[in-house]
């Protein structure tokens, strides 16, 4: 685990014991700090019992406390816990401040951060990729894999890559990230933000503003007006050009199977970006783009049936996650619905042309079925199941069937994981019986 002398003899409240929480609690008390935890649920409090102060931080006097650790799903513009610890002047933090409090008594090392509302988890993996298959040591942490603190530390020379949402960067005051991406802002999470995207624009610049002079900076220019005053000289290009500056063709997107679509250039023109910033060959980042596996859930595809591609694009809980999907391919067959964030098709719009059938599903399928009456044949399915059946008996050889709900899950499922699983099993028995289960 990370660990800091730093922590040894303070005290600290921990709000909330699933993994980030369990791990930020054991990383402390190995530290020699005195911690205070708390859950709401007795289950996640067992494994603490005799080990630290169990006690809701909410019912007690933070006087003398370092700090309150919360896990990025507290929302802080709601939950009574900050202006608690405001009374008692303790700052709210996460276990990425902690990290960034630690880094000091770890190996030399440097730290790619990586923000953005879509595209940030396939970029942080292809970061981490890359470097691996150039042989440096990396892990990547934060909104993804193990909770940073769990990790072993990395050797002299290691590169720690972070996807931070903007609740985590909300709970981090010091992370110094040698290396800054900004992939885009788009209204999203705004719940979080009280409606207000510049709030929420303004969460992900701080990533920038959290750097010292001389380290690097990464966001598009068209999302500088987003950025207020670290817009100004700041920030390079990641535009097609960056691509050409390091002697990849765009054309070369053809030979990255697991990197397609226009979205997916600019994440690798990120990626390509951060790693030559940290040294790296354009042979050796031309190599992994090549070899690069993607994640599960974004734009993944799970097979083909019959000469038809299903894809599942389950991540895409937004229309601007799910617009790149439809800008990918040609003749779709397109899975959309669910709990919407947002009214009608949003950035989808555009790429209607690409769509030949849709087939709405979730609490949001009758809408979106009368959005998209004018623009293509419609089927309201109603359920996942119904969708791919349809979808399978209509589709052709050359076509595609495309789960991406432009929508949240949790009307029917309990999360996009549940509900990408779900499509891939669906598509799975195709393949198996020829037909549905």
């Amino acid at each position: 685990m990370i660990t800091s002398p730093a922590w040894k003899g303070r005290k600290y409240a921990v709000l909330g014991l699933a993994r980030s929480g369990r791990a930020t609690v054991v990383a402390l008390l190995a530290a020699g700090a005195q911690v205070t935890a708390w859950d709401e649920k007795s289950e996640a409090r067992a494994p603490f019992e005799g080990r630290c102060d169990l006690r809701d931080p909410l019912e007690i006097d933070l006087t003398g406390f370092d700090g309150v650790v919360v896990s990025p799903g507290v929302p802080l513009n709601t939950h009574p816990i900050k202006p608690h610890a405001d009374r008692y002047g303790v700052p709210v933090i996460g276990d990425i401040e902690l990290f960034a409090q630690a880094r000091g008594d770890l190996p030399p090392h440097k730290v790619v951060g990586i923000t953005g509302t879509n595209g940030k988890s396939t970029t942080t993996a292809l970061v981490h990729h890359i470097l691996k298959e150039a042989g440096v040591p990396t892990t990547m942490g934060g909104n993804i894999g193990l909770p940073i603190l769990e990790q072993e530390p990395l050797p002299d020379g290691g590169v720690y890559v972070l996807e931070l949402s903007s609740y985590q960067i909300d709970l981090t005051l010091s992370l110094d990230c040698d290396v800054a991406v900004l992939l885009n802002i788009t209204p999203d999470h705004l719940d979080r933000y009280d409606g207000n995207f510049d709030a929420y624009a303004a969460s992900k610049s701080r990533l920038f503003a959290m750097q010292t002079r001389g380290h690097n900076s990464i966001a598009r220019f068209t999302d500088a007006r987003s950025l207020g005053p670290f817009a100004e000289g700041s920030i390079a290009s990641i535009l097609e050009d960056v691509l050409a500056n390091r002697g990849i063709a765009p054309s070369e997107q053809a030979n990255w199977p697991s990197l397609q679509g226009p979205h997916n250039l600019e994440n690798a023109a990120a990626a390509i970006e951060a790693c030559d910033i940290l040294g790296l060959s354009t042979e050796q980042i031309r190599e992994a783009l090549r070899t690069f596996p993607g994640l599960p859930h974004r734009m993944e595809r799970v097979g083909e049936h019959r000469g038809v591609l299903y894809v599942n694009d389950s991540k895409a809980t937004n229309t601007a996650a799910a617009a790149p999907a439809l800008a990918a391919f040609d003749k779709i067959h397109w899975i959309v619905g669910g709990r919407a964030k947002e009214p009608g098709l949003g950035e989808c719009e555009p790429h209607m042309d690409r769509v030949t059938a849709a087939y709405t599903i979730g609490e949001a399928g009758d809408a979106f079925a009368e959005a998209l009456a004018p623009h293509c044949a419609v089927s309201r399915c109603g359920t996942l199941e119904k969708a791919v059946e349809l979808a399978s008996q209509v589709a052709r050889s050359g076509e595609t069937v495309l789960l991406s709900p432009a929508c949240a899950s949790f009307d029917q499922f309990r999360d996009f994981e549940e509900r990408g699983d779900r499509f891939r099993t669906l598509v799975r028995a195709l393949a198996d019986t020829g037909g549905m289960p």
